[in-house]
């Protein structure tokens, strides 16, 4: 289980490094072309932190954090597959805010409830 943990972690993590160099390049209007890129990593961010909710629920560690990480994980698709149709216009700025931020929570969602499973395991070990 402790590779399964680390595998989703580095794929949480380097993915979602990727999609904020990429969002940052479509703020400032270039690289547009790498849209797919930047969908095809956020389902590759998505599929980590499902990846740690399962782990999470076999190992029954966390299991409320979880629902909230799998809960987190439904929003982050729904919004970034929706967001062009959000408020366009002049105050669309807020959509692509929001749309950051659950990104930004997402990781961080994902990463603490890493931290949680690498914690439980070693105090398994150590009992």
């Amino acid at each position: 289980m402790k590779i399964a943990i680390i595998a989703s972690r580095v794929l949480l993590g380097v993915s979602g490094v990727a999609l904020l160099l990429l969002g940052i390049l479509f703020w400032t209007g270039h690289a547009l072309t790498l849209v797919p890129l930047h969908m095809l990593l956020g389902a590759l961010l998505v599929l980590s932190m499902w990846m740690l909710v399962a782990i999470s629920l076999h190992a029954r560690t966390a299991m409320g954090f979880a629902a909230v990480v799998l809960a987190w994980s439904l929003i982050v698709p729904l919004l970034g597959m929706t967001q062009m149709q959000l408020l366009p216009g002049s105050g669309h700025w807020m959509i692509q805010v929001l749309h950051l931020l659950v990104g930004i929570a997402a990781m961080g969602l994902g990463g603490v409830l890493a931290k949680r499973l690498t914690a439980q395991q070693a105090r398994d070990v150590m009992a």
